[in-house]
């Protein structure tokens, strides 16, 4: 490495999970003896960032590597497992009556090489915070989710993607190395290619903790995007714009209002975007090209009326959100964080939900599935499911891991209130129109799929499950999700 950091590690302390104070705890803790005395460590209700399902665990915050090995011998019958900000949707960062390892206290940039575009950084590192180091150096992250308030840890177990798998595939695909810590006491250092990375790569933190990743960089000029704007007036008229011209763009997204019907049905604003040159900045602007400035407004408030986000609420905000979109704009410039992470200017957005929380559902089906895709959204909208944020893509080339998400073709996740009436029903019946096309559902966002069709829906589940039981015998890495799909 060219040249070692010194550089503050201070994480946002203004986007941790909220749980509810009053929610009852399923599990009491298993709280070993043994566990040493100096390490942080509390009893507490955690949740994902849907706020459903609350379990209790020992929640442990290492503070070095020592630390966390420590805390791994010493995690009792009910396991461990890694937790980063808690932007997991559903309940793959809890472990009911064990104990969770609270990763972000171990979140230093190691080293960063300038020339070669590389970085090496602890796993509780966040994204955010790589963003503010590397951007006036030159370099951006190269695979970006909806919210930069992530772990690189986390992202490496859930194998993130972005609005540019079409191109770039997902954040694993970026990963030079990283060195894990396995249920045997010993750190190894994993390289692409080799079954444990790829276990490790959307193994949603079962194969171990991961201590350190070392990170491909993606070269920027600015701080800011180039931007192209259009409406689709419908589902087929949206896929035909983002079949045609995607591989134009390095990012593509398409917000799609799913509670449309009839001739606009599947009615979308469709976003393009690029990293701007230089040459394309206004005069002022060239003084700190690389600036990093996110915005934030006032957060949600801690109570919120049950109810608030209904079909008519809802579907008044879908309709205004459409008709403000430009029918055409081209080469908008805007900030780098309101292109890719809009909603993170809202701490706590998601207790707009109420206490009830929300689910995210989030499936691919494969190219040549278009049929699937279209019954999907029209029953979606038949059901008139409030969502506001839902979100199509187009997913370039399969990722390694063994259970990542993507695969060619296209992808849809939407937020449902968790108190709709009838919700579990009618999500199972579209699980089962996923797994029929060949498709699968986001583990990373999952908080109810039935075990059952886990095996159909990701091939090399097998594969995993063996490595698993090698490297892990006695189970000393689970979590809620596991338990629930018997991973």
């Amino acid at each position: 490495m060219a040249a070692e950091t010194d550089i503050p590690t201070d994480i946002a302390t203004d986007v941790d999970t909220v749980v509810p104070a009053d929610v009852p705890a399923d599990v009491p803790a298993d709280v070993p003896a043994d566990i040493p005395t100096d390490i942080p460590t509390d009893v507490d209700t955690l949740t994902g960032w849907g706020r459903t399902a609350p379990t209790l665990a020992r929640v442990i915050r290492p503070r070095t590597y020592e630390e966390a090995a420590a805390a791994v011998r010493a995690c009792g019958a009910r396991g461990a497992i890694a937790r980063g900000l808690g932007r997991a949707y559903g309940d793959a960062a809890q472990n009911a009556g064990g104990s969770v390892l609270d990763m972000t206290g171990l979140a230093r940039i190691r080293a960063i090489d300038a020339e070669a575009g590389l970085a090496v950084c602890d796993a509780g590192v966040s994204l955010h915070h790589l963003m503010e180091v590397l951007l006036p150096l030159g370099w951006f992250v190269p695979v970006t989710p909806g919210t930069r308030y992530v772990t690189v840890g986390g992202a490496v177990g859930a194998d993130i993607h972005g609005k540019n798998h079409h191109v770039s595939g997902s954040f694993t695909r970026h990963v030079v190395s990283l060195d894990l810590l396995t249920a045997d006491g010993h750190v190894h250092t994993v390289t692409p290619g080799q079954p444990l990375f790829d276990a490790t790569a959307g193994g949603m933190g079962l194969t171990g903790v991961i201590f350190s990743v070392t990170l491909r960089l993606l070269p920027v000029a600015t701080s800011l995007m180039a931007v192209d704007t259009e409406r689709a007036t419908d589902l087929d008229d949206l896929m035909d714009r983002l079949n045609a011209t995607d591989h134009l763009h390095r990012y593509s997204v398409a917000w799609i209002d799913l509670l449309a019907r009839g001739a606009a049905t599947g009615r979308a604003v469709l976003t393009r975007g690029d990293h701007a040159p230089y040459d394309a900045l206004p005069h002022r602007a060239r003084r700190t090209p690389l600036a990093f400035r996110p915005g934030q407004l006032p957060g949600a408030p801690a109570y919120v009326p049950e109810g608030l986000l209904g079909r008519h609420t809802v579907g008044l905000f879908n309709e205004l959100w459409y008709r403000k979109a430009p029918r055409r704009s081209t080469g908008r410039l805007q900030r780098l964080t309101s292109f890719f992470h809009p909603l993170d200017g809202v701490p706590h957005w998601n207790r707009v939900y109420g206490r009830g929380g929300f689910v995210q559902y989030q499936f691919v089906v494969g190219y040549g599935q278009e049929e699937t895709l279209r019954r999907v959204v029209q029953r979606i909208a038949g059901r008139r499911c409030p969502s506001f944020l839902a979100v199509l893509k187009r997913f370039g080339d399969a990722d390694p891991g063994w259970l990542s998400f993507p695969l060619p073709g296209w992808t849809l996740a939407l937020d449902i209130p968790a108190s709709l009436s009838g919700l579990g029903a009618f999500l199972d019946e579209l699980d089962e129109e996923v797994v029929t096309a060949g498709g699968r559902v986001y583990l990373a966002k999952d908080s109810r799929l039935r075990p059952e069709l886990l095996d159909a829906m990701y091939p090399r589940l097998a594969d995993f499950r063996e490595l698993r039981g090698r490297l892990d015998p006695t189970g000393v890495f689970v979590s809620d999700l596991s338990r629930r799909l018997a991973l």
